[in-house]
């Protein structure tokens, strides 16, 4: 069993090395695309970026990469679609009033939705562009709050490949994914996040 988790580790490294300098930059574009695109799989990217750059480098880059994806993602649904979302729902209050708590949350509140691992970050990006929120206290948040996105998801990526080669240290992974989402559920009972 453990000549499959290393040779799996290996082909990781192969071709992070077979790509050279492309495979960090285009898993760079990949992080900007995910805050678009929420299919894409953020983790592996920053995961990519930790690996090929190192700890540090890869965190600035990813934290980067993420914060350049939210707020053009922000942008494009607040000039693209928040008037026609606007004319569209103004007689139906329930949605009226949900978009009016959106746009009167706390930077708090915010952030720490935006740094909660398990919560689909996109969300808030095209929430946050559909009422208008104030674009400092978004940017802020973004700012904020990415550090710790990454920060975890990188530590966890990291852990798993290496977990390929040392299959004892994915007990750690699954401790720090554990935690996280425990973490998570305690906030959002705490700030009552849906």
């Amino acid at each position: 069993m453990s000549d499959v988790f290393s040779g799996f580790y290996n082909f990781i490294m192969d071709t992070i090395d077979a790509m050279g300098v492309y495979g960090p930059i285009l898993g760079s574009l990949f992080i900007v695309l995910e805050s678009i695109i929420p299919p894409l799989p953020l983790f592996v990217f920053i995961t990519i970026n930790f690996i090929a750059f190192g700890k540090i480098l890869g965190f600035i880059i990813s934290w980067i990469c993420t914060i350049i994806g939210c707020l053009i993602s922000y942008f494009l649904v607040k000039k693209f679609l928040r008037n026609f979302v606007v004319r569209k729902i103004k007689n139906i209050d329930l949605l009226t009033r949900c978009m009016n708590y959106i746009e009167n949350l706390s930077l708090t509140k915010v952030t720490v939705i935006l740094s909660i691992p398990f919560t689909p970050a996109f969300m808030m990006n095209i929430a946050a562009g559909l009422v208008g929120m104030n674009f400092k206290k978004f940017f802020i948040a973004i700012l904020i709050s990415k550090v710790f996105l990454v920060y975890f998801w990188g530590i966890v990526g990291t852990g798993l490949v290496e977990s390929f080669q040392n299959p004892s240290s994915l007990i750690t992974v699954v401790v720090i994914i554990l935690l996280a989402y425990l973490v998570s559920l305690v906030i959002k009972k705490v700030f009552k996040i849906n």
